[in-house]
């Protein structure tokens, strides 16, 4: 869709109508909520009681109880925005989508020419929030439980050898949690890095040891060997941006917020580029041994 160009157009697009489904849309686009004007993209922390009140309920009821029906209008949004049989049929670009298989706990890893609504549902259904999302007879929850993301496909069904990781969930906290929200939101980034962290120390492990060897040692000789030794790895951390936000913030979808969180995420870019972009074919600009200590 006229290249990156109409990428963006659509990516807007798609957010644009998650925002207005949102239950605080009409609020945003009232007088009251203009008169807020920027400083809207503030305004989630009033929504933390509410937000607290709906995962007490998520907690005592499921969504086969609150949604029987497995209503979601994202669905509707993905469908009305994606053309997923031209990208089956691209390959400019490959795409993975990682979803749980709630039934064995197995990471499910989609490839792009396959690739679904149903699919992408699967890769982001909370289970506490969304029925799990059903493809061939199995049953999906996020992929975070089980690969976030899962690297292997990228180091081994790609030909390129500079990995780019955007880290959106803080890893390192400087203090305890002690209310129950902090100590669950803490727990929640806890689960959803833990996979990554566990990959991201295999490669490194896997350097180290083909370093070991040198490059007329056995293992090098193997394909797999060979293009983890050949990885160079770089890391965009949300760091500082990011950490003041909570796990409730993972649901907001007022546009406000969500243009807050795109500027950033264009900043961080930014000043990324502007002190690592001469790394980029090159070598590593994060360190992964440091994750072996």
């Amino acid at each position: 869709r006229a290249g990156r160009a109409g990428a963006r157009r659509v990516l807007r697009q798609f957010w644009t109508r998650v925002a207005e489904i949102s239950p605080f849309h009409k609020l945003q686009s009232s007088p009251m909520g203009t008169a807020f004007g920027p400083a809207q993209a503030l305004m989630a922390p009033w929504l933390a009681p509410i937000k607290q009140f709906n995962a007490a309920l998520g907690a005592q009821l499921s969504p086969y109880q609150l949604n029987p029906l497995n209503l979601n209008p994202l669905r509707d949004i993905l469908v009305e925005t994606v053309d997923f049989k031209r990208v089956c049929a691209c390959h400019k670009t490959q795409l993975f989508i990682a979803a749980t298989q709630v039934r064995t706990g197995a990471l499910r890893v989609f490839g792009q020419h396959e690739l679904t609504a149903d699919m992408v549902m699967a890769s982001a259904c909370l289970p506490l929030l969304f029925q799990a999302v059903e493809i061939d007879g199995e049953a999906y929850w996020d992929g975070g439980y089980a690969g976030n993301p899962s690297l292997m496909p990228l180091i081994t069904d790609t030909p390129a050898d500079d990995l780019l990781l955007v880290q959106i969930n803080p890893v390192l906290r400087d203090t305890v949690p002690r209310s129950a929200s902090d100590i669950l939101d803490r727990i929640n980034e806890v689960t959803f890095n833990a996979s990554l962290l566990k990959e991201m120390r295999s490669v490194a492990l896997l350097k180290q040891l083909i370093e070991g060897e040198g490059r007329t040692g056995q293992r090098h000789r193997q394909p797999l060997f060979k293009r983890v030794q050949d990885l160079r790895v770089h890391l965009i951390d949300g760091g500082e941006s990011l950490s003041p936000l909570g796990a409730a913030s993972k649901t907001e979808t007022q546009w406000a917020f969500l243009s807050k969180l795109h500027d950033l995420g264009h900043a961080s870019a930014d000043r990324w580029l502007a002190a690592n972009r001469h790394h980029l074919g090159e070598r590593s600009s994060f360190d992964l041994a440091a994750l072996l200590d």
